[in-house]
């Protein structure tokens, strides 16, 4: 079974007008997965574009409930005085918290706490036997906040509290992180760079040639965590086969060298071919392959244990397609 954790409440998280990172990016998922059959007709979202010609598939998803993460949370990885400059400026109406692309609303702390509870329920419902696999649509994304800023669209590092919880909550030793976002993971890499209890792979654009500039293969992890960092920076223009033979030959390897005991995923769905933010050529079926081939290495090593967290995606019929793929993949 396959845990699906949203909320409508998603859409609360006011970006402002023409942003990419943008409400209706819950819409097209809630839209697309109830048109591929994967949970019920309830759809509390109005759809946001003709429909997508998605085939109705058997399986269907145990919906999750998300509640708010206490704000004491993020501290597994964030500082303090992070979290609160965060609440600071949603309390005073909101405001811009980097250098222009990350904007909140009143609101977006909130739920930002609301998309990292959707992330440790998926997390918890997965650990606790309830399903054997979990993903978490939630919004703000997380991978690019660092430990002490936020940045790149993201509030908290999502992803990276998870495996801090996981470890803490459920005795883990090995946690493994895959990012197959288009973007490198930054913040998640800040927070494990000298742990060798958590292995991360990121596969992403070159960094010459887009943002945030990081994720260099010679950026393996500092310290007691060097070795335990892995990037591979694809240049632009790569396809389905270029990324499916990258898993094949170097990320599972590596992970079965690792032995994970969880297995988590950034889902970013923004390397395909119809996305505006990047250069990459993916179609939605590479999405489905990429995650049979990690839930084949989660089978061998951790029971079967896969929690996946949303991250990029902003060509909303393509995230409403590579969604579903995903989903199905990790069924």
């Amino acid at each position: 079974m396959v845990g699906f954790c949203t909320s409508p409440r998603f859409v609360e998280h006011d970006t402002g007008p023409h942003h990419p990172e943008r409400p209706d990016r819950m819409r097209a998922i809630f839209q697309a997965v109830r048109e591929a059959g994967l949970v019920g007709s309830r759809n509390p979202l109005e759809p946001v574009l003709p429909s997508f010609g998605i085939a109705r598939h058997d399986q269907k998803l145990v919906e999750l409930e998300p509640t708010p993460a206490d704000e004491n949370l993020p501290t597994l990885v964030h500082s303090p005085e992070h979290v609160r400059r965060v609440r600071h400026v949603c309390e005073v109406g909101g405001g811009v918290l980097d250098l222009g692309d990350t904007p909140v609303g009143p609101e977006s702390c909130e739920i930002a706490l609301l998309s990292l509870g959707s992330a440790i329920r998926a997390c918890d419902a997965v650990m606790r036997g309830e399903v054997k696999r979990a993903f978490s649509a939630a919004r703000p994304p997380g991978h690019h906040a660092e430990p002490d800023r936020a940045m790149g669209f993201c509030l908290f590092s999502n992803i990276a509290i998870v495996a801090r919880h996981a470890q803490r909550a459920y005795g883990l030793e090995r946690v493994a992180v895959v990012d197959f976002d288009v973007h490198h993971g930054n913040g998640t890499q800040a927070a494990f760079e000298a742990d060798p209890s958590v292995l991360f792979v990121s596969l992403h654009q070159h960094p010459r040639t887009c943002y945030p500039g990081t994720g260099h293969e010679w950026e393996i992890g500092t310290g007691p965590g060097r070795g335990f960092t892995m990037n591979i920076p694809f240049d632009p223009g790569c396809d389905d086969d270029d990324y499916l033979r990258v898993i094949d030959e170097r990320v599972v390897p590596k992970l079965d060298e690792f032995r994970p005991q969880l297995l988590l995923i950034s889902a970013g769905f923004d390397a395909h071919r119809e996305d505006p933010l990047a250069n990459m050529n993916l179609s939605d079926e590479c999405y489905e392959l990429m995650t049979r081939r990690l839930v084949s290495i989660a089978d061998q090593h951790c029971g079967g244990r896969v929690v996946s967290v949303l991250e990029g995606g902003y060509n909303l019929a393509a995230l409403g397609r590579s969604v579903v793929r995903h989903l199905i993949g990790l069924a």
